[in-house]
């Protein structure tokens, strides 16, 4: 059962801006965070973590490469996460994950991820 559903990934020049999407289904709607990582290319199993939202308070995390560009937000009453990220580098190329779990920057917090959206930026 598939309960993160990711979207909006593609292909930007560099400065240009994307929003991604997550949809929540399921056990996704237990915890209090939702988190997005990504995982450049050649990285293997590592995920970086990106950006974090408590789901009650809209408390915000981002780690610092991406501070000032992207921006988190959440949706409750349609179970929606959002990513919006803006002036896009080519180092920001990598698959992103959304995620379900408890706050924290850990990949251990997070219990449902989804499949992943690719974004691809060129220089």
């Amino acid at each position: 059962q598939v309960e993160l559903v990711e979207s909006g990934g593609g292909l930007v020049q560099a400065g240009g801006s994307l929003r991604l999407s997550c949809a929540a289904s399921g056990r996704a709607l237990s915890g209090d965070a939702m988190a997005w990582f990504r995982q450049a290319p050649g990285a293997g199993k590592d995920y970086n973590f990106t950006a974090l939202i408590n789901k009650r308070t809209s408390d915000t995390y981002y780690t610092l490469g991406v501070r000032g560009r992207f921006t988190i937000s959440r949706d409750n009453a349609n179970n929606m996460v959002y990513l919006q990220m803006n002036n896009l580098k080519p180092e920001d190329t990598a698959v992103y994950y959304c995620a379900a779990g408890t706050w924290g920057t850990a990949r251990s917090n997070f219990h449902s991820w989804g499949q992943g959206t690719q974004v691809t930026v060129s220089s």
